[in-house]
């Protein structure tokens, strides 16, 4: 079964189908051509045959009724006469027939001849039979060729037409995984004053909407990045004054609030970082086990902590306690309890039991402040927490349990 598909899915690219194309296109003109120049020649040679053997016939039937000797290839009711032959001439006809049953190609002549019989003449046939073969051969001869060097001709065509899409395929691929630099750079787009194929305009369209996106991610990195710098100053000075209100409830929304905005900020300046693809690993040997349970003491909250199998990875500390300390917060957050964080060799999930993650977060993973059917949003948490599980070079994948309740998975290498 799985060499059929790969056999499909072989055969399924441009080449292949060109290539059968091609195939047939040759097979059927080569076919067309054959048979037209094998009729026509044949057909010439035929009635070359016919034409001496009935001049022949003439001359026998001349001497016949003269009382003539008849010559050895001729005479009345001949043996191996082809009996429709023989019927014609019999019928007061005269014609001509390749006999199917000599030893040798011989083509027969008959006439009427007195008393109701057929005088009838046999030629040899066989320069005639060996003309036919010889053309044919060669015809299968020179098919063969022509589609063969036409099917290696267009196997180098299209071969270098596939090569170019394949190569602008793969750009395109490098762009949705986050490589922006990424660039065709065909030289026919690059040239105008070469031919532009459609080829061409595909990798000119690719590298043209690239350096676009790219432009237009660049100016929102900077101005996430300069918005958040700009906001630390301000943010600092209101939380020194905060501190120095006098206790009350007042004070402490003004405070929890000021906490808030700070978060949002560093947040906001850690996904510039991130987007920015400038963080840099600081690797060490990790054992998950008391690293998860550290994470959970430290956020504070009721959260389950097993260790089915424990494991010791090569990973960076600080970010990967950040990964799974958003991830245990966006569970109590927008989950329910209980919370549980597993970890089972490089694999860790953090599972709630609430009403699970929103379907576009779980196909097309989480976006910024986006919320789904007037319901909260996920915020930043999610985001950073995938960006960073990317820097770890890890996995983290985000899916909902059958018996209901959002799982995030992260697997480390």
């Amino acid at each position: 079964m799985n060499r059929i598909r790969r056999l499909r899915h072989r055969t399924a690219t441009l080449t292949w189908k060109a290539a059968v194309f091609i195939t047939v296109m040759c097979c059927g003109l080569a076919a067309l051509l054959g048979t037209l120049v094998h009729v026509s020649v044949t057909n010439q040679t035929v009635g070359e045959a016919r034409d001496r053997a009935l001049d022949r016939l003439a001359e026998v039937t001349e001497a016949f009724e003269a009382g003539d000797r008849l010559p050895p290839d001729a005479g009345v009711d001949l043996a191996g006469l082809p009996a429709e032959l023989r019927t014609l001439a019999e019928a007061g006809d005269r014609g001509t027939m390749v006999g199917d049953d000599d030893p040798h190609p011989t083509m027969w002549a008959a006439g009427p001849a007195s008393g109701g019989r057929a005088l009838a003449v046999r030629l040899d046939y066989s320069q005639g039979a060996r003309t036919i073969d010889g053309l044919d051969r060669a015809i299968l001869g020179s098919s063969a060729l022509a589609i063969g060097v036409t099917l290696l001709v267009g196997a180098v065509a299209v071969t270098r037409v596939t090569r170019r899409l394949h190569g602008t395929a793969q750009v395109a691929r490098r762009i949705s995984a986050g490589d922006l630099d990424a660039r065709v750079n065909d030289p026919r787009a690059e040239d105008p004053t070469r031919p532009q194929d459609e080829v061409a305009a595909v990798a000119g369209a690719l590298d043209t909407m690239a350096s676009s996106l790219q432009s237009k991610l660049l100016s929102e990195q900077r101005f996430t990045a300069d918005v958040a710098h700009e906001l630390r100053t301000p943010l600092t000075g209101l939380h020194a004054a905060a501190e120095l209100l006098p206790p009350g409830r007042p004070t402490e929304l003004v405070r929890d609030r000021v906490a808030a905005l700070r978060t949002l900020t560093e947040d906001l300046l850690e996904i510039s970082r991130l987007d920015a693809r400038r963080e840099r690993l600081d690797l060490d040997a990790v054992l998950l086990g008391p690293l998860a349970e550290r994470v959970v003491r430290a956020s504070g909250t009721d959260t389950e902590v097993r260790v089915v199998r424990d494991a010791v990875v090569e990973s960076d500390r600080r970010r990967l306690e950040r990964v799974l300390a958003n991830l245990v917060a966006n569970a109590h957050k927008h989950g329910r309890a209980p919370v549980v964080l597993t970890v089972d060799r490089s694999v860790i999930t953090v599972r709630d039991h609430g009403d699970g993650f929103p379907e576009y977060l779980v196909e097309h993973g989480p976006q910024r402040f986006r919320t789904d059917g007037g319901s909260k949003g996920h915020g930043l948490g999610l985001t950073i927490a995938l960006g960073q599980s990317e820097v770890l070079g890890a996995r983290l994948v985000f899916a909902n349990a059958s018996d209901g309740g959002a799982v995030a998975t992260l697997s480390l290498r």
